[in-house]
C-alpha cells in the first residue's frame, strides 16, 4: 500500500515569514540610520522623507502578513492586500528559506507548509466555479514509465490498465466535468492555463513545482495536491485520488436537482 504524505503544519511557514519580515524591517532601519547623517548634510528634509517612505513600506508589508494570517483564520481582510499576497511572498521567500535552514528546516518541508497555507487562504475565499471552468493539471511522471501510450496531448489515450493513477483521474474528469491535462513541465502548464482560461486550477505535483506554480498563476486561484513518490522524484509517482476529489468538490458549484 502506498503511504500518503504527512500533512504539514501551516505555522512553520507563517513563523518563518514573520521572522523574515522582522529581519527585513531591521535591515531597512539600519540602512536609514547609517545614511541619516549623510542625507542630513544634503537636505534637512531627506532623512524624514526617506524614513517615512521606509516606514510606509514596513507598515504595508507587516499589515499584508497580518492579513494573510487573518485569511488563514477565516477573518476577512482588505482586497488590496489580498491582491499583493503572493508578491509579498515572492519577495520574502528567499529569506524564509534562509531562516529555515538556520533553524534546521529543509526547503521541502517549508514548501509543504507554504502549500498548506496557500490552500487554506484559497478555501477561505469560498471560490465556486462551474466544472468546465476548473483545470486540473498533473506532471507526466504520474504515468507509468514503461507505458507506450502518449497521453500528454490527450489523457483519454490512457488504456486504464491500472498501472498508474492516470486512468482514475481521467474517469474522475469524465464524471465531474472538469478539464484534465498532463504536462511535461512548467512551460506547457502555463500554456495550458492560457489556452483553457479557467477560473480556478488544481495542480498535482511535487513541493517545488507547486510552490512556483501557485505563485506564477496568481491572481488565478490555485490549490495544490502533493504527489506521492515511492520510487523517488519524477518517476512513477502517485496521487491520493480521494484527496483530489475532495479538493475539487470544494471548488465546484453544486448542481441543483431537476
Amino acid at each position: 500500500m502506498i503511504q500518503g504524505i504527512e500533512r504539514p503544519r501551516k505555522r512553520l511557514f507563517i513563523a518563518l515569514l514573520l521572522l523574515s519580515f522582522l529581519f527585513m524591517a531591521g535591515l531597512v532601519f539600519a540602512v536609514w540610520r547609517v545614511s541619516y547623517l549623510g542625507l542630513l548634510e544634503i537636505n534637512s528634509y531627506l532623512p524624514v522623507i526617506l524614513g517615512l517612505l521606509f516606514a510606509g513600506i514596513v507598515f504595508f508589508t507587516g499589515f499584508g502578513i497580518l492579513s494573510m494570517v487573518g485569511a488563514i483564520l477565516g477573518v476577512p481582510f482588505f482586497n488590496v492586500f489580498q491582491r499583493h499576497t503572493y508578491a509579498l511572498i515572492n519577495l520574502l521567500f528567499p529569506v524564509v528559506i534562509m531562516f529555515g535552514r538556520v533553524f534546521g528546516f529543509n526547503r521541502r518541508r517549508i514548501e509543504r507548509s507554504f502549500i498548506e497555507v496557500s490552500n487554506q487562504i484559497i478555501h477561505h475565499r469560498h471560490i465556486k466555479v462551474p466544472a468546465d471552468r476548473l483545470l486540473v493539471v498533473t506532471p507526466h511522471c504520474l504515468q507509468l514509465a514503461t507505458c507506450p501510450h502518449k497521453i500528454t496531448r490527450d489523457p483519454h489515450n490512457c488504456k486504464h490498465c491500472g498501472g498508474c493513477d492516470v486512468g482514475a483521474l481521467v474517469d474522475l474528469a469524465d464524471e465531474m466535468g472538469f478539464h484534465f491535462f498532463i504536462v511535461t513541465g512548467g512551460t506547457l502548464a502555463r500554456q495550458t492555463v492560457k489556452k483553457i482560461r479557467p477560473k480556478a486550477v488544481l495542480a498535482i505535483a511535487c513541493e517545488r513545482d507547486l510552490t512556483s506554480g501557485i505563485q506564477d498563476v496568481y491572481p488565478l486561484p490555485a490549490v495544490g495536491v502533493l504527489n506521492i513518490r515511492p520510487n523517488g522524484p519524477c518517476f512513477n509517482t502517485h496521487v491520493d485520488i480521494e484527496a483530489v476529489r475532495k479538493e475539487i468538490e470544494k471548488f465546484l458549484i453544486e448542481k441543483k436537482d431537476g
